[in-house]
């Protein structure tokens, strides 16, 4: 693995999921591969859980850890070629990626989508930029379309949960928000199970909220949330805006909250999400503090999915 953008740079996802489990039961057993290397982590949007995830896997690993909030802790990047930069923007990507490829032997980059220009979003120029001219290699740390590292953290927490001896029922579920969000994790969630296919993987939400194709593929789509619940043994919830209206709210159905009535419907499902999440709006108080929920072990999984994905890099590199 060269770099991390999405599951496309994975050869065997299996192999992964099971990597960050070995790394889970023991976190220091490749202590060695980072000594005397560098991870510089670049934010241009907040972050928590994958900020500190991502530290603490690459020093589990030996690596040092850099991190620079770019927005605040550096200069207005320019991001066009063959612009005159007499405005506002005081350095262009092209040397601020070549220079920091110079300083890290691995660029993570979190960047976050307008919501205003689909074309300019889905092109993913930032992230792109550095992949272009740093000259190592670069993991997203979440991007305008997708976010790998929080899908194989997903991935891991199913395997290790699921101990029956067939293939599980997993359901993405749009909730309601109030405030549009983008679609980089349901893309993402949906490109690693399709990948992953050890899972029957099926998405629900309103009419108007389809995700690209090229990421759902053939997941089968049902606009009755009650009836694609039935038998689920995984709920994936998240909320997303619209794409072909694009960065859109579109529907604020809030009968579309997942509650303990809508469990009842399951084959007593597990309930994920990424975090933060909105109580009482997104998932009821009931669900997320009772005994289905278990977005704290997804979550701590985090550390151990990116430790598996900067371990490949480091052995491949």
């Amino acid at each position: 693995m060269k770099n991390f953008l999405s599951v496309e740079n994975v050869q065997s996802i299996r192999a992964l999921v099971d990597k960050a489990l070995d790394y889970k039961k023991n976190r220091l057993l490749d202590n060695h591969l980072g000594t005397g290397k560098t991870l510089g982590m670049l934010f241009f949007n907040p972050s928590l859980r994958t900020r500190v995830s991502t530290q603490v896997a690459a020093r589990n690993l030996g690596m040092e850890v850099i991190v620079l909030n770019v927005e605040k802790e550096g200069w207005q990047l320019e991001l066009d070629e063959g612009i005159v930069m007499d405005g506002s923007s005081t350095e262009h990507i092209k040397e601020a990626a070549a220079v920091l490829g110079q300083y890290f032997d691995i660029l993570a980059v979190r960047t976050f989508p307008t919501l205003k220009d689909k074309t300019e979003d889905y092109s993913e120029r930032i992230i792109g930029q550095f992949l272009k001219h740093a000259g190592v290699p670069v993991v997203s740390l979440e991007s305008a379309t997708l976010h790998p590292l929080q899908s194989l953290a997903d991935l891991v927490t199913i395997k290790e949960t699921f101990q029956e001896k067939r293939r599980p029922k997993v359901v993405m579920t749009w909730a309601p928000h109030v405030k549009p969000l983008p679609q980089s994790v349901p893309n993402s969630f949906a490109e690693w199970m399709n990948g992953w296919d050890e899972a029957d993987f099926l998405i629900t939400h309103p009419e108007g909220y389809e995700l690209e194709t090229k990421y759902t593929h053939n997941a089968k789509i049902e606009y009755n949330q009650d009836k694609a619940l039935e038998g689920a043994d995984y709920i994936y919830v998240k909320n997303w805006s619209s794409v072909t209206e694009y960065g859109k709210i579109i529907n604020r159905d809030a009968s579309w909250m997942i509650t303990s009535r809508k469990i009842a419907m399951t084959n007593n499902s597990r309930v994920m999400h990424c975090l933060p999440v909105r109580r009482n709006v997104v998932i009821a108080d009931e669900v997320l503090d009772g005994p289905n929920s278990i977005v704290i072990q997804q979550a701590g999984n985090r550390v151990w999915a990116t430790q598996a994905v900067l371990a490949e890099i480091l052995q491949n590199n």
